[in-house]
């Protein structure tokens, strides 16, 4: 576990932790520098969970067939990917680059909010594309367990877009001081190259998912219908629930410009917590996908329980230690002291929420998806998000008019709604799905032989 996650969590450490220098060097130019890029970036975490969705069906069948050692299954699958982001990051960009001016108004009516967002989208838009294909090939080489490639091009990618950040957003030394618009530059340049260091990677080491474009392509209609079938339901699910946290965030922003500026920055530091806890849950993803593919449905089960028992802890642990560190953090801000205060107290009430967080996460993207049962993930989520977590955003934020760590915490009953749903159907056993077999759809639930997760 520790030689895949390990290499992950580094990974996405330094990937939020770009993110976290960048609200935080944002943040040194105001709350509506804060909220423009804040709310611009909705953009990106649209597309960006459509790529994780694409991705994590990917992840799916790569996994099994490392199990089975089927390498022309992953490369077929590999492209299956490429297409599939390809199809979702261009008209993205396209939306980004033409229209910024009415995408912001989606999540603002602050003409200063608006223009310094168009600024940036215009900028960034082209990086969707970079991102698409970067994603597509890191997923891969996590589910054939060489997760050290993707790491290696984040550092190269994290090094050079801190470096930019510092000579665009401020105009140190003879570089011109371009604000907002710097740091959109900085990170459409760093996308860019670390998407060319992967590559180079891949092809130089002649690593199993390097092939031909032809290769590629060469999926069939039988692959592509089940590829679709499995991994549709994590797009929908990604999508829903992309939807949702949209929704949250027009909620924070018609609270003001100062709640939504604190969220924007509460998520950032959430961030670099959740970065151990997605590690963790892709690696569990990977090492039970590799055993169903390999046949062995008995130390899926068993993996799979122990994921969880330890998701928790580790969850406990990390919400502990976001809530104790939220007075030392809310120190590097240079805000209204409102804001300040309202950093600090959501960073505490998020910190609560984490151990019920990092359940489901392990349970819905490391166990129920990995068995190919993205089609009960999708309802369970989508229930929880639309039918529980956004209407109380909606009551609880506008009519109500609570503060907003409240608006958090009672948000978060939608998170125990899952973590029920998902239990349940952890044990039913219905979850085991061998995707390499057509013979074999469903694995009967192995007798317990450790102690279940209540």
């Amino acid at each position: 576990m520790a030689g895949i996650a390990v290499p992950i969590i580094l990974q996405m450490l330094l990937t939020n932790g770009l993110s976290f220098v960048d609200t935080m060097m944002i943040g040194r130019l105001g709350e509506v520098e804060v909220a423009a890029v804040g709310l611009a970036n909705q953009m990106f975490f649209l597309v960006f969970l459509c790529f994780f969705g694409i991705t994590s069906g990917t992840g799916i069948f790569i996994a099994q067939f490392w199990g089975d050692n089927d390498e022309k299954g992953i490369h077929r699958v590999v492209g299956l990917s490429l297409v599939s982001t390809l199809t979702f990051a261009l008209p993205f960009a396209a939306a980004s680059f033409f229209f910024p001016a009415s995408l912001m108004r989606l999540f603002t009516p602050d003409p200063a909010v608006i223009e310094l967002g168009v600024q940036y989208l215009r900028i960034i838009a082209p990086s969707y594309i970079f991102s698409g294909v970067s994603f597509s090939f890191a997923m891969a080489l996590r589910s054939i367990e060489k997760p050290r490639i993707p790491l290696e091009a984040t550092a190269v990618s994290m090094v050079l877009n801190t470096v930019l950040n510092l000579l665009l957003i401020f105009g140190l030394f003879f570089f011109p001081r371009l604000g907002v618009r710097g740091a959109a530059i900085a990170t459409s340049i760093s996308r860019g190259v670390e998407l060319i260091v992967i590559l180079i990677l891949i092809f130089k080491r002649k690593l199993p998912v390097a092939a031909s474009v032809r290769e590629y392509l060469d999926f069939g209609a039988v692959l592509a219908k089940k590829f679709f079938m499995t991994a549709g339901p994590v797009l929908l699910n990604e999508i829903a629930w992309s939807l949702g946290m949209v929704m949250y965030k027009l909620v924070f922003a018609r609270m003001g410009t100062e709640v939504v500026a604190a969220a924007n920055i509460t998520e950032s530091i959430q961030g670099l917590f959740f970065v151990f806890l997605i590690g963790t849950g892709n690696t569990a993803a990977i090492m039970i996908g590799k055993k169903i593919g390999q046949g062995k449905p008995g130390e899926a089960t068993i993996y799979a329980r122990h994921f969880l028992v330890q998701g928790v802890l580790l969850g406990l642990v990390l919400g502990i230690l976001m809530s104790a560190t939220a007075p030392a953090v809310v120190l590097l801000l240079k805000m209204k002291p409102e804001t300040i205060a309202l950093v600090r107290l959501t960073l505490i009430a998020l910190g609560l929420l984490i151990p019920v967080k990092s359940f489901n996460l392990h349970m819905i993207v490391g166990v129920l998806r990995s068995g190919g049962d993205t089609k009960f993930s999708f309802l369970t989520e989508l229930i929880g998000v639309w039918g529980i977590g956004v209407p109380l955003a909606l009551v609880t934020g506008l009519i109500w008019h609570l503060s907003l760590p409240a608006v958090y915490l009672l948000v978060g009953i939608e998170e125990v709604f899952k973590l029920v749903v998902t239990g349940w159907r952890m044990r039913s056993g219905r979850w085991i799905n061998d995707l390499t077999r057509k013979d074999i759809e469903e694995y009967p639930v192995l007798e317990p032989t450790v102690p279940t997760v209540p």
